[in-house]
């Protein structure tokens, strides 16, 4: 295991510019071998001069918290735990409700297993003073980074993946940001809590510029709560320092294939934030449900059905699976107002209502207004596909007013 100490530089122990007052964020789940190593090395790393404190957002199932408990005895800065019974959102959700407690200047948040090396949290909070920064990242992919802790060519190739994916699908939010799937990164808690977020829009309304959110708008859906709080909160500038990922000090990664689910349908929720991004996803999948369609019609009039009610039934195969896939990928964060069985049925009414209005539409298109069938169907799917949308998002997904939504969250 290589070193994961280096010395302080003269200059970073003693800056000419104030630092501001530090909150590490540490999300832990069963991490009870390694918090009293975390604490010794960062009570070792931490200047004097930099006012800290250092607080556990825990869902653990074994005695980390007690562990915490035992080692903070010792250390020079307060260390506090915040025990979570349910972990929503998994470490990110719990970086989320460290960022609501906190009321420092500068927030830092690292991984408890030491594969982030505490030695470079000052340099972070150093480099973001320096430069003016919002958000200073720690890199393992410019020059003196390294992905050197990261076990196996599988996990290795999987981060790159994730890397080129996720700097593709948001370019302008992720410039400046050369490791985008880091977990050890400062940002300004000014950052975080500039304005208010909007809870409802409508289908119609444009958002054109959004700098910060509160935390309470932030959504994150597994461990990459960078990602998040790169996308949502747009900070700038942005600086990065290099830093080599160490191997695990005690215990097993966290790494699995849920969490990679869990990391797609988090970048399909980023991804759809926007009205306009949410209608093209709509569209895009409404165009893939002619699969199931088909098919089923297949099936249906092979087995001998009449051609007029297998189309009846079959297109309703093609609405369950726009339903599932709009569920999963578009509306995940506002499926609490409603229950599934009424968001099922009323998505299938208006897609079948959909339907029944083309015809009319088309009628109208070519008898008033001298159109050409085909451009005239062509019109009608346009503006019943825009209708559909509006209303999906109006009468099956927009929050219900204040009086409802304090009732009980249903899933």
């Amino acid at each position: 295991m290589g070193s994961l100490h280096a010395p302080i530089d003269a200059e970073l122990a003693a800056p000419q510019t104030p630092f501001g007052s530090v909150t590490l964020i540490i999300p832990t789940f069963n991490e009870a071998a390694n918090v009293a190593e975390l604490l010794r090395r960062l009570g070792n790393a931490l200047p004097d001069h930099l006012p800290c404190a250092v607080l556990f957002v825990d869902d653990s199932t074994d005695d980390t918290p007690a562990a915490i408990e035992k080692a903070a005895a010792d250390h020079p800065f307060p260390v506090s735990v915040l025990h979570r019974e349910v972990a929503e959102g998994g470490l990110g959700g719990a970086v989320v409700e460290g960022l609501k407690r906190a009321d420092t200047d500068w927030i830092v948040v690292m991984d408890a297993d030491l594969q982030h090396p505490p030695h470079l949290v000052p340099e972070l909070v150093g480099e973001g003073v320096r430069t003016g920064a919002d958000l200073v990242v720690a890199s393992r992919y410019i020059s003196g980074g390294s992905r050197a802790g990261l076990a196996g060519t599988y996990r290795v190739a999987v981060s790159r993946a994730a890397t080129w994916l996720t700097k593709g699908l948001f370019p302008r939010a992720l410039r400046g940001i050369s490791d985008p799937m880091s977990g050890f990164f400062a940002m300004r808690r000014s950052a975080i809590t500039a304005i208010t977020a909007v809870t409802a829009i409508t289908a119609v309304t444009a958002i054109t510029a959004v700098t910060a959110v509160t935390a309470d708008a932030l959504r994150p859906l597994g461990y990459k709560i960078l990602l998040e709080l790169a996308v949502r909160c747009r900070p700038r500038p942005v600086a990065e320092v290099p830093f080599v990922f160490q191997d695990r000090y005690r215990g097993e990664s966290k790494s699995t294939a849920r969490e990679g689910l869990r990391f797609l349908a988090h970048l399909a929720s980023l991804r759809s934030a926007t009205p306009l991004a949410r209608m093209i996803g709509f569209g895009l999948i409404g165009l893939s449900g002619f699969v199931p369609n088909l098919a089923a019609l297949w099936l249906l009039t092979g087995a001998g059905m009449h051609y007029l009610p297998a189309e009846i039934v079959a297109n309703q195969a093609g609405v369950m699976w726009n339903f599932v896939l709009i569920e999963a990928l578009l509306f995940r964060d506002r499926r609490r107002h409603r229950r599934w069985a009424d968001r099922a049925g009323r998505f299938a009414l208006l897609a079948n209502a959909d339907l029944l209005l083309r015809i009319p539409l088309i009628a109208v298109f070519v008898a008033t207004f001298g159109m050409a069938v085909l451009p005239a169907t062509a019109l009608a799917l346009v503006t019943t596909f825009v209708l559909r949308f509006a209303a999906t998002e109006a009468l099956v997904y927009l929050p219900r007013k204040a009086a409802d939504s304090e009732r009980q969250p249903r899933s």
